[in-house]
């Protein structure tokens, strides 16, 4: 009753006009105010009202600059962080695993025989044999369109300011030495390899991409080809020419618990071919450990079969592995480690947890949907990752630029992947993406970090296995397990043995909360 007398009050002084002028208003407050400051300006006499005046100006403009500074603070959504560290029963990391080398050489070799030959016989000429003793006069002839398609040349930096190209296949060019028209003796020249990549067949449009080691540009080479020919193999047919999870996966162990090559995922990844996922969490719940030491984890004997790796493409023998999230895409080339042949790996695990805060106090994104980049992995139906987002991004700009997909990358319906024959430009489309900040500033800009991740810190130990006194035995009975024969067919070059559990403090878990609240 008393609130609807007061709007009435209101009402009728706004139809009537103000009773008082402003300045008995301004008397009126400071005459009825708590505060000591306007009520002494008014009572006091003049000396003591200029001091009041001043001092009550200076702190209320100190009330205000802290107002400021608070509002300030409140709009800059500023976090706190908060660390706790502990072990609990957790999720066991999916473990994926890949040869170091894609095919078996075996199976890919009639594919690649002619990029063998023409590096063969470019080596040979590059390394400068005794006259007479190259194998190129005496072997069928080198497919020279294979080779000017993407091109290795020597720059003779000799003269640096005005360095020579020279056709490694050219004509006036002998099996027993790269000749060049001056007489200084070769073994001053300084020459360095390099990949010509064009625009188009013919064209003065050209990089070279040079490099200081002869191995980098050769690697380099070999894999700009490989990948063009490999390209327009079927997918089931590269899968077939990889290594098998039951010729890979030679035990298993989880726990207590005996596994097999069958508790396994596998997906194809262009860089490993096939790779093997333990505890993915797609088709069956993921696998909890409640316990920390080698005992409950998982324990793995591979055989990686390096008699059987590709030459110039796999320079690094040994399995690669990644520890990752369930339903995640493992991204192997930049987050995976190498187990070396012949030896026992032993892994310690250590779960990061981060839990950041979304908008407006990071740019972070919960599951991607407001993301503007086409996930391009969600065809594996994985999680969103920035990993993902990244390389969805360069493969959308390479179709959109250069026409084709890059072969590492999944592909979009309708799109074909890059090759030679179809696309005589991709390589240096693709070299100049890759090098472009420009480009790689958008896909950065374009794409968020998850507001929820989880990282595996790993603590590594090896040691040589099987030791010289037990080996004859083990790879005895392995060897009869795997192939059914009382021969060894195994050796301490194939053979990787893996130990993977979590340590005795499994998880640390870094959360964001806001600095300052209402």
């Amino acid at each position: 009753m008393n609130l609807k007398k007061y709007f009435i009050r209101a009402l009728h002084r706004l139809q009537k006009g103000p009773g008082y002028t402003y300045k008995e208003l301004l008397v009126w407050y400071c005459d009825n105010t708590n505060t000591h400051g306007p009520k002494r300006i008014i009572k006091e006499g003049p000396k003591k009202k200029l001091i009041w005046f001043f001092l009550t100006l200076l702190f209320a403009s100190l009330v205000f600059w802290q107002w400021g500074i608070l509002i300030n603070t409140y709009l800059s959504y500023n976090v706190t962080s908060s660390l706790s560290i502990g072990f609990k029963t957790m999720k066991f990391p999916a473990v994926t695993v890949c040869n170091a080398n894609p095919y078996k050489y075996s199976e890919v070799k009639p594919l690649l025989k002619e990029l063998d030959r023409l590096i063969d016989a470019a080596l040979e000429r590059i390394l400068q044999p005794t006259p007479g003793n190259s194998s190129e006069n005496t072997s069928a002839p080198l497919d020279l369109e294979l080779w000017y398609q993407i091109p290795l040349v020597l720059i003779d930096e000799h003269d640096k300011d005005n360095p020579v190209i020279l056709d490694i296949f050219e004509t006036n060019q002998t099996a027993g030495g790269i000749q060049t028209p001056t007489d200084t003796p070769t073994q001053e020249k300084k020459y360095k390899l390099a990949v010509k990549l064009c625009s188009h067949p013919g064209s003065d449009n050209c990089t070279y991409r040079n490099f200081t080691s002869a191995a980098q540009a050769v690697t380099e080479w070999y894999i700009l080809q490989s990948t063009s020919i490999l390209s327009k193999v079927p997918l089931q047919e590269r899968i077939r020419m990889g290594y098998q999870a039951e010729d890979m996966i030679l035990a298993c162990l989880y726990g207590a618990e005996p596994c097999n090559y069958k508790n396994f995922t596998q997906i194809y990844h262009p860089d490993h071919g096939n790779c093997y996922i333990f505890n993915w969490g797609m088709d069956e719940e993921a696998l909890n450990s409640s316990n920390p030491g080698a005992e409950f984890g998982l324990k793995l004997i591979l055989d990686i079969s390096q008699q059987d790796y590709i030459p110039y493409l796999s320079s690094a023998a040994g399995a690669r592995l990644m520890l990752h999230q369930q339903k995640s895409f493992p991204f192997l080339k930049d987050q995976g480690i190498y187990a070396m042949a012949g030896t026992e790996t032993s892994i310690g695990v250590l779960v990061d947890e981060l839990e950041r805060m979304g908008y407006p106090y990071s740019d972070c994104t919960m599951n991607g949907s407001d993301v503007p980049v086409k996930n391009l992995y969600s065809q594996y139906n994985t999680s969103y990752s920035i990993q993902a987002c990244l390389r969805s991004c360069f493969q959308n700009d390479m179709i959109e630029i250069c026409g084709c997909g890059h072969y590492m990358f999944p592909l979009p319906q309708g799109v074909n992947y890059c090759n030679n024959e179809d696309y005589p430009g991709w390589a240096y489309c693709y070299s100049s993406l890759r090098s472009s900040i420009r480009h790689r500033q958008i896909c950065i800009d374009s794409c968020k970090e998850t507001c929820n991740d989880t990282q595996y810190k790993m603590t590594i130990s090896m040691a040589d296995w099987p030791s010289e006194a037990s080996e004859d035995w083990i790879f005895h009975i392995l060897s009869y397990e795997r192939d059914m024969s009382t021969n060894v067919t195994l050796d301490r070059n194939g053979i990787i043995k893996l130990n993977i559990y979590f340590q005795e403090y499994n998880y640390r878990t870094i959360s964001e909360s806001a600095a300052t609240t209402v």
